[in-house]
């Protein structure tokens, strides 16, 4: 008996046409209002006298999520929303934790580098993964105007070859060399940058780690196109591969879609919230393929040219990404009974 195709086996919940027009006039009603990041002077408002949160932590994701947080206050907040902070914290308690986590990297470096001659002589895969950490750092262009290096590589190296040594799950794929730089440039002590990478990968459920999280986010975006826009998942299939040929953008977690660095710790920054739900990451790779869809089955692409057409998606305002996808995400809740139980595993709220 044939299964069918994805495109088949899932029904649309409202029709292409409603979808389009639905979408078309929530998108020009939010984004309509220019909404300001939470800046240093609200941050200090959600906090007591002893540093402790005043504001439900949940309030507080919320207001990250619609508004992004200024630039002056990013590496503080990103602590809370890794996990390097505790909510519930005061400030005495983070200066102790801060304190426990510089000891425990010290441990690890000095670990590390009495196992290193062990790991060279025996581990087969340790000298090539430490060649590659080490050309990949060294490609990267880290000068200012004026020709100053912006960051030492050699920090970058240690701490990539580090997490490769002390962390599995987070073993060394190329990719990673260009997120940690956004760490780096985000927070200056060697211990924060190690910590705030590793928890950032913990807290996103190591979604940009190819044989974790990358396959996951591929079935499932998959499947979400297939209920969300029949019409286009069975204009994909027919020409090949090509949802699964998008690993980049979950690899990197979308930096290439954008210009600057900004708008990636933007989306970021939404992602750590968790909100508006779980696997956010792959309606938000489905909101850039909208970007796309008419010109995709218009033109009727190959699926070669659908991949350098995705490939060429480099300056995305990420506030209008992150209100597209959460758009998509309402439309997508609204017809929540006639959603596929295993959709609603991925991304419905228990």
């Amino acid at each position: 008996m044939r299964k069918g195709t994805i495109g088949e086996r899932f029904q649309s919940p409202i029709s292409s046409e409603e979808n389009l027009t639905e979408l078309k006039a929530s998108i020009s009603t939010i984004l309509g209002i220019k909404k300001l990041p939470i800046d240093s002077y609200e941050w200090e408002s959600y906090f007591d006298e002893s540093g402790q949160l005043c504001k439900s932590r949940d309030y507080v994701a919320a207001q990250i999520l619609d508004r992004g947080l200024d630039p002056s206050i990013r590496p503080e907040a990103w602590k809370f929303l890794t996990g390097y902070y505790s909510w519930s914290s005061t400030c005495d308690e983070r200066l102790m934790v801060d304190s426990r986590k510089r000891k425990s990297y010290e441990s690890l470096c000095n670990m590390c580098e009495k196992i290193q001659p062990l790991l060279e002589a025996e581990h087969r895969g340790f000298m090539e993964v430490q060649n590659l950490i080490k050309s990949d750092v060294q490609r990267l262009y880290l000068k200012d105007a004026q020709g100053n290096p912006l960051v030492d590589k050699s920090q970058l190296e240690k701490i990539l070859l580090l997490i490769y040594v002390c962390n599995v799950e987070a073993e060394y794929q190329q990719g990673f060399h260009e997120m940690l730089l956004l760490f780096r440039l985000l927070a200056e002590k060697e211990h924060e940058i190690y910590w705030l990478f590793l928890f950032f990968l913990q807290k996103t459920e190591n979604s940009c780690i190819m044989n974790i999280g990358v396959e996951k986010n591929l079935i499932m975006l998959r499947a979400f196109i297939a209920f969300m826009d029949p019409v286009f998942a069975r204009h994909l299939e027919g020409k090949g591969q090509v949802v699964e040929a998008l690993f980049p953008w979950f690899c990197l977690f979308f930096q290439r879609v954008f210009r600057s660095f900004d708008d990636v710790w933007r989306l970021w920054e939404a992602f750590l919230t968790g909100l508006p739900c779980k696997n956010f990451q792959v309606i938000v790779a489905y909101t850039i393929l909208q970007i796309v869809r008419n010109q995709i089955i218009t033109a009727d692409l190959s699926g070669e040219d659908i991949l350098m057409l995705c490939n060429n998606i480099i300056d995305l305002d990420a506030n209008e990404l992150i209100s597209k996808a959460c758009i998509t995400y309402e439309l997508f809740i609204r017809h929540k009974e006639k959603v596929p139980k295993e959709l609603k595993e991925f991304f419905c709220e228990p």
